[in-house]
C-alpha cells in the first residue's frame, strides 16, 4: 500500500505549484520516476484539501536512505509525515499535512 497524506491550505493556487516542485525534487533525490500522485482537491470551510500519495518505491528509498534522520515520531508513519511536512516547508510551502494511511 502506498502512503497517503492529506494536505490543506487556504492558498491552493500558489501551494500546488510549490508542492509539485518539491515532490519533483524529492523524486530526483530518490532517483525514481512517478514517485507520487496528487489527487483532485476539494474545498471545505475556506480551506482547500488535497491528497498526495507517495509510491511504495519512493517511501522505501526515503526510509532506507537516512533522509528521515531526525524526523519526530514513534512510528514510521509519523516520522514519514513529519519528514514530508518538513521537506515541503524547506521548499517554501506552508501546507498543513496529516497522515491518512501508511501501509
Amino acid at each position: 500500500m502506498n502512503p497517503l497524506f492529506q494536505l490543506s491550505t487556504r492558498n491552493y493556487d500558489i501551494e500546488i505549484i510549490l508542492v509539485k516542485q518539491a515532490l519533483e525534487d524529492l523524486e530526483k533525490e530518490c532517483d525514481i520516476q512517478n514517485g507520487y500522485k496528487i489527487e483532485k482537491p476539494f474545498e471545505k470551510f475556506g480551506w482547500t484539501f488535497f491528497n498526495i500519495q507517495i509510491s511504495q518505491e519512493m517511501a522505501e528509498i526515503i526510509e532506507k536512505s537516512g533522509m528521515m534522520k531526525g524526523a519526530l515520531g514513534y512510528k514510521i508513519g509519523e516520522q514519514m509525515t513529519n519528514f514530508i511536512g518538513h521537506y515541503l516547508e524547506t521548499k517554501g510551502s506552508n501546507v498543513r499535512i496529516k497522515k491518512i494511511d501508511y501501509g
